[in-house]
């Protein structure tokens, strides 16, 4: 924490005063959500049957946006009964420089491919499931938006805090009871994310009827073993493109890493343990994924049904190990909005999916040879507020 601590105040050192403009308004809203999972799977047994239904409490969080002479707070704390746990998503302080400059302290997002998601569907793309979307750490983050141009940079220090699961004990940032994938101590394998630095632009276009973004982003970090008290260096890289046209959306990204890491007896390993939620699983050290995302919003008036976006999301994993067998998502789907009311209708389907198997977990490391395309239906009911 001390070198956090020296980063930060350097960084306030040479920001001009006068950019602190004061703004007496003040304003606090909270807010949250509830919601409901129903799941039908068909996985490696080949049976489909009432066994395999269930409806679920999927979350229930709380919200809380407030501003103070210009300081800007932004939280939000999660709960999943399905998995015993709770945690924090998102809880930074922010504070606008002016139009066109910002900065955020605290657990905030990565900035790293496409934002705020590089899907469409309830269950994200693949790089989700490898810590590279919609990813959450404690840090600081710039931004500087210009004309047609958006710039982030950010060092983090370390993941966000991991809630009270699997082994986390206090809320150290160890645990794999999280929002986000991280690399998480498992077994003989005590490594943690640290010091980590990233850097996002993207340049806007418009064209006829819509605009397409270009980017590109970075990431550089340490992979920590606490046992040897030695860090090795870990990177990845992401080119993207979102793209609206009329009532079309196409999300695209290219993303690869590779992370240097070994066990506690010094060995280096071709597969890191990566938790979330309240479990952990290994992921290769080494992978590519392409992912591929089309929609299409269609308004209705059909009571409280006002709008239909319909969708199909992909990506493939593409291993970089001798011996890993490589892994396949696709979901397709549409999102009903009544309301306050979010539904998500997803047929899911992946081999060597961690999440699509009866083995929960197995898929993103070494996986299995020629491994079946397990399906999950979902529909995810969500209330927001």
């Amino acid at each position: 924490m001390k070198q956090l601590t020296i980063l930060l105040t350097s960084i306030f050192m040479m920001i001009p005063a006068y950019l602190f403009a004061q703004d007496d308004e003040s304003s606090l809203s909270v807010g949250g959500a509830v919601r409901y999972n129903v799941i039908l799977t068909d996985y490696e047994d080949g049976n489909i049957d009432n066994n395999d239904g269930q409806f679920t409490w999927d979350t229930w969080r709380i919200n809380v946006n407030a501003v103070k002479n210009g300081v800007k707070l932004n939280f939000e704390y999660r709960f999943y009964p399905t998995f015993n746990t709770h945690f924090i998503k998102q809880g930074w302080l922010g504070y606008d420089f002016d139009e066109k400059n910002n900065l955020q302290i605290g657990v905030t997002q990565v900035p790293f491919g496409n934002l705020q998601y590089n899907s469409h569907n309830w269950w994200f793309q693949g790089p989700y499931y490898v810590g590279l979307e919609d990813d959450h750490d404690m840090g600081i983050k710039l931004t500087h938006t210009a004309e047609n141009w958006d710039i982030m940079a950010a060092y983090f220090f370390q993941p966000e805090p991991a809630g009270p699961a699997a082994g986390a004990g206090s809320f150290g940032f160890g645990g794999s009871g999280r929002y986000s994938y991280d690399i998480v101590p498992s077994g003989d394998e005590t490594n943690y994310e640290r010091n980590q630095l990233n850097v996002r632009t993207t340049r806007s276009f418009d064209i006829d009827g819509g605009t397409v973004e270009l980017g590109v982003s970075g990431e550089i970090g340490q992979t920590w073993n606490q046992v040897l008290n030695e860090t090795d260096r870990r990177y990845a890289i992401a080119a993207h493109t979102d793209i609206d046209y009329g009532n079309w959306n196409f999300k695209g990204q290219y993303t690869t890493f590779d992370i240097n890491a070994q066990d506690d007896t010094g060995q280096p390993i071709d597969a890191v343990q990566m938790g979330a939620y309240a479990s952990t699983y290994p992921v290769a050290t080494e992978m590519s994924m392409y992912s591929a995302g089309l929609s299409y919003s269609y308004d209705v008036d059909w009571g409280p049904v006002t709008n239909l976006n319909f969708y199909n999301d992909y990506t493939y994993f593409q291993k970089h190990t001798d011996g890993f067998n490589d892994a396949h998502q696709n979901v397709i789907g549409f999102l009903l909005t009544a309301g306050n009311v979010y539904t998500y209708f997803d047929i899911a389907r992946g081999s060597n999916h961690p999440w699509l198997t009866e083995t929960f977990g197995q898929g993103l490391g070494q996986g299995l040879n020629d491994a079946r395309w397990n399906t999950r239906f979902n529909i995810n009911i969500g209330y927001y507020f």
